[in-house]
């Protein structure tokens, strides 16, 4: 049996370790395995399922990076078993990749799932000058470049570099069956009448996710008297803020914190739109999962085009209007999802996981 190492920060339920997860349910667990490098102590969202599934996570906490390399790097020499290292953390690769270099390791996969950096905005010089010194780092140590999208393939790796788009990809059946049997689970699970207008947002509780945009919106909506419920599905280090700003706003009764949940299928099943203002992401799983729910989806500018999987479900709007937001949302309502989602134009452009696991599987094959 083959075993892949995947550095990555923590496995919470957040995009890059929720694909990653997707993955690794799907592939054949008699012939390869994941295991994973975190770089905290804290358990993660996904550790015990991990566990059950036959993978190995090891702990390297510390903040320093040049600590965290070296004692990757000591890692891999007392296991060199690992032929393959396959990296997840954007310009921190840089350092993982080299460490695996370092120990002797073959196989040295950079797998980037991002469009921008929120780095950037702690200081621009020092931060262009890192992003171009790891570019540098990860294209001489890299043996593969992989990337959930074409643009998060160019943010990341330079023009030459050879790039495998693997898209984030879900069990497109599964998605399906929810999408028709759970209608009425959001109401009856936070016992929302069906008349209210239910809005969701999917996403870590950080800046870069712009909650505070969602709660601006809640406000004017509040003021013109529409009958609606926010959900914020996630946690973060904003949570405790964020929940000040609601109270302040006495929107209490509006704007529901529902935490990190198993069930965010069956509560997208049940919502009428989905809103994402976010600053900037790569290739979002869940607006995937969205679209193949028949979920229309109201996304900032800042998204990647190749978001819209052309299905009719996904608008791009501006921060700077929130009357657009506004607008849309006030004629967003639950419709039949059958008329949206179709099963083969997702497999065909790529979004189902079992072809997905089983490209990835070849992949890591070839590797001797």
């Amino acid at each position: 049996m083959k075993r892949v190492l995947h550095v990555i920060g923590k496995m919470d339920r957040a995009g890059a370790e929720t694909m990653v997860m997707n993955l690794y349910r799907s592939i054949d667990h008699s012939k390869l395995q994941f295991d994973f490098i975190v770089f905290t102590n804290e358990k993660g969202n996904f550790d015990d399922e991990i566990s059950e599934l036959g993978g190995r996570i090891f702990y390297i906490p510390g903040r320093n990076a040049l600590k965290r390399m070296l004692a990757l790097r000591k890692f891999l020499r007392d296991n060199p078993s690992y032929n393959i290292v396959h990296a997840h953390t954007l310009f921190s690769n840089a350092f993982h990749l080299y460490a695996a270099k370092l120990a002797g390791v073959k196989h040295r996969i950079c797998h980037s799932h991002n469009t921008s950096d929120a780095g950037a905005e702690r200081g621009k010089f020092i931060s262009l000058l890192y992003q171009y010194i790891a570019k540098k780092v990860i294209r001489r140590y890299s043996t593969a470049f992989l990337a959930c999208g074409k643009e998060a393939g160019t943010f990341l790796f330079p023009r030459d570099a050879e790039v495998l788009i693997l898209p984030n990809s879900i069990d497109v059946e599964a998605y399906r069956l929810i999408a028709s049997e759970c209608k009425d689970y959001l109401n009856r699970t936070f016992s929302i009448p069906k008349s209210t207008l239910k809005i969701i947002q999917v996403g870590r509780m950080e800046k870069v996710k712009n909650h505070k945009f969602s709660i601006r919106l809640a406000e004017r909506m509040k003021a013109l008297k529409i009958d609606f419920v926010m959900l914020f599905l996630g946690q973060g280090s904003l949570k405790q803020e964020l929940e000040m700003l609601v109270t302040n706003a006495s929107l209490d009764n509006y704007i529901l914190f529902a935490g990190l949940r198993e069930d965010v299928p069956q509560i997208m099943a049940g919502a009428d739109v989905m809103i994402m203002p976010s600053l900037f992401e790569g290739f979002p799983v869940v607006l995937v999962e969205s679209q193949a729910m028949g979920l229309k989806a109201l996304v900032s500018k800042g998204l990647s085009k190749e978001v819209d999987l052309n299905m009719g479900l996904v608008d791009f709007l501006p921060l700077e209007r929130q009357e657009d937001w506004i607008e849309k949302l006030i004629n967003s309502r639950q419709g039949d999802f059958s008329c949206y989602t179709d099963k083969s134009h997702l497999i065909e452009r790529g979004f189902d996981i079992r072809s997905n696991a089983e490209y990835l599987q070849d992949f890591y094959k070839k590797m001797n």
